[in-house]
């Protein structure tokens, strides 16, 4: 028997549809390429994004062709985002930040028939072209005043190419599993894979993501995604935004605190999101120049771990509320949120800095859970640790185009790759990548942890930690420490300071200082780079076996 209620696809456009009729005035800010601030609303991002539909099926672009962007986040960017599935074609946003090479397979192995690109990009894209075997289009997010000139690609200018469209346009009635974005991982590991997400994951991973536990938005909010949308969909929140009415700022290719906290203030931001080191510069920024962040109510930070001292320091020097939230690509990204449950309200503050350093509670939609190396399910203690297992409707079944093979177990379970704990209120603290957690005397030892605790250490910047080999114990922990910028902290001090804030067999052998640490191109600690700048270090103890 079925039941009587109306068949209503869950389908992307719907959600920009809904931002226009009901919160079409509410605003949408973006800083752009050319230098300028652009002003726009929803109801008129809806109206170019059909424009864009439009413009992309009368160059053939059809149903499931995919099409790809190389921009920051602006306005036109997501008039791209929607324009682009809204026409039934797929969006495929692309990190600029990886190398050439990955860049060239990525945007080969998707297929992709269209190319947007913001200008910042325009001289990678004339040397990576004759590299692409299907792109056709090559088009500029600009205005005729602003085109590149002097090149060999034909481009074609956004602006014209958007008002030469008649404006009558109706959005394509695909099947609610069609495939609507395409992301693919970093790929720090042999080549990047692609995640093809369905416009029913994507509408479920919003109505997941707007929850009070998860990013609690309302119309109300004005939200600043710092993350950028080529990064896991910039989180999910130009889509959550448009679901909600809520203001959306952008800073275009800016990432530098200044131009942040600028805008955080100007625009009366009251959500934002990134990585911690985009955090970690903003707070030494105003921390130098006694600036404030305005209307700011939560950050929300993810990516990586956030130290517990930045979290101490956003809540008792500004008043802002920190939550880590934990994912990843083949996540859409969204698995957990750090929002405070009933019983954590009742603790002290003390305590709930603790459980915000735990990257959160899973939010509906995602099961979870914990195993050994033999598959067999772990305790919710908070103590046992092992390899982490997330299923649901907006997790990856398969990689684009086959790509790893089967990555399901026989119950449906993804393993993430990540090591950690999950406690009796189900809050999941990440302990490691199960690559990078160091074994010590057969026993596991937490890289994130000790990041973490070190970065509270006087005069730390940024720190990262890799085990090294070690005749006796298999690994030990190496600190690599980046000083903040006019401090000189020594090894005895940042050992003297992890005392009795971790285990004793856990404290580093050494600690090295860096001008700086290697990042991917999402922001995360590089880890197999440190390993091979450190490959030929010996531990003290190392070298006395």
């Amino acid at each position: 028997m079925l039941g009587g209620m109306q068949d209503w696809p869950l389908l992307v456009w719907k959600l920009i549809d809904h931002a226009s009729a009901n919160h079409g005035s509410r605003e949408i800010v973006s800083l752009t390429c050319e230098g300028t601030e652009h002003r726009t609303n929803w109801r008129e991002v809806r109206s170019r994004a059909m424009n864009v539909a439009e413009a992309l099926t009368g160059l053939g672009v059809g149903t499931g062709d995919r099409v790809a962007t190389l921009a920051w986040n602006t306005h036109r960017h997501v008039e791209c985002w929607y324009g682009i599935s809204g026409m039934g074609a797929v969006a495929h946003t692309v990190n600029p930040r990886l190398f050439e090479d990955q860049i060239v397979y990525i945007l080969n192995h998707a297929g992709d028939r269209v190319l947007f690109f913001d200008l910042t990009f325009a001289s990678l894209v004339e040397a990576i072209a004759p590299r692409l075997e299907t792109v056709e289009h090559f088009i500029a997010m600009t205005g005729e005043a602003h085109m590149p000139t002097g090149g060999r690609l034909s481009l074609i200018c956004y602006e014209t190419l958007i008002a030469e469209t008649s404006g009558d346009f109706s959005w394509v009635q695909v099947e609610e599993t069609a495939p609507a974005g395409l992301c693919y991982t970093s790929g720090t590991t042999g080549n990047p894979k692609g995640v093809l997400y369905t416009h029913r994951s994507n509408v479920l991973h919003t109505l997941g993501g707007i929850s009070k536990d998860a990013l609690g938005l309302g119309s109300a909010d004005t939200v600043l995604p710092v993350v950028p949308m080529y990064h896991a969909n910039a989180w999910g929140v130009p889509y959550a935004t448009a679901a909600v009415g809520a203001k959306l700022v952008m800073a275009g290719p800016h990432f530098d605190p200044e131009t942040l906290q600028r805008m955080i203030l100007k625009e009366g931001v009251t959500m934002t999101a990134a990585v911690p080191t985009v955090w970690l510069a903003l707070l030494q920024y105003l921390e130098r120049t006694g600036k404030d962040l305005g209307e700011l109510e939560r950050v929300v930070i993810g990516g990586s771990a956030c130290p517990r001292s930045m979290i101490v320091d956003f809540k008792k020097k500004y008043d802002v509320e920190v939550f880590h939230a934990w994912g990843m690509t083949e996540m859409s990204p969204l698995g957990t949120v750090g929002t405070l449950s009933a019983s954590a309200l009742g603790m002290d503050e003390d305590a709930q800095f603790d459980l915000k350093t735990k990257q959160g509670r899973a939010i509906f939609g995602v099961d979870m859970k914990i195993a050994d190396d033999d598959g067999r399910d772990l305790p919710r203690d908070g103590k046992a640790f092992g390899h982490l297992l997330v299923r649901g409707p907006w997790i990856a079944g398969q990689y684009f185009g086959g790509d790893g093979g089967v990555i399901l177990d026989e119950e449906g379970w993804f393993d993430t790759g990540d090591v950690a704990t999950i406690d009796s209120e189900g809050y999941m603290q990440i302990t490691d990548r199960s690559k990078d957690v160091i074994k010590s005397g057969g026993e596991w030892i937490s890289s994130i942890e000790l990041e973490n605790e070190a970065v509270g250490a006087p005069g730390v910047a940024e720190a990262a930690v890799i085990g090294l080999p070690h005749p006796k114990w298999d690994e030990r922990p190496l600190l690599i420490v980046v000083p903040r910028e006019g401090a000189h902290p020594t090894k005895e001090e940042i050992l003297h300071h992890l005392e009795g804030r971790i285990a004793k067999w856990w404290m580093p052998d050494d600690v090295v200082f860096v001008d700086e640490i290697p990042h991917t191109a999402t922001g995360k600690i590089q880890k197999t780079a440190l390993r091979e700048a450190f490959a030929d270090y010996r531990l003290p103890g190392a070298r006395a076996a």
